[in-house]
């Protein structure tokens, strides 16, 4: 009797996690927080419901700095793309006026399609839209 009793209560001990404490069955959600945990305290009250995020006085220079150099290079940009543009149209017309009223070159047609091109390239970064 004490050869069938054995096997029966070890094969119980293992089903029901005794006999093996590593391999009792798990799962994958993280546990709860001790009661009276400590959180670390919010940082200028960033994300706490209902508290509006004000930004500090570094922040909002350091925006309006951005602000600055982003307007500094748009300016740039256009006075480099309205540079091209009145060459653009120079060439444009000195090669309209060798031309006869028969003939229009492909060439012609290359720089009309270039200019309206930057041209409404100009027009969207003045809007600001670039």
């Amino acid at each position: 009797m004490s050869k069938l009793l054995i096997p029966l209560l070890s094969t119980c001990l293992l089903f029901s996690g005794w006999a093996a404490p590593g391999c009792s069955q798990s799962t994958d959600e993280p546990a709860a927080p001790p009661p009276g945990a400590q959180y670390p305290p919010y940082s200028r009250d960033i994300g706490r419901p209902g508290q509006p995020d004000v930004p500090t006085e570094a922040e909002q220079k350091m925006e309006h700095d951005r602000e600055k150099k982003f307007n500094q290079e748009r300016q740039a940009d256009l006075k480099r793309d309205t540079d091209k543009l009145l060459l653009l149209a120079t060439q444009l017309k000195h090669a309209v006026d060798k031309s006869s009223e028969n003939t229009l070159s492909l060439d012609v047609i290359k720089k009309a399609g270039e200019i309206e091109k930057l041209a409404k390239s100009v027009r969207e970064k003045m809007r600001g839209q670039n």
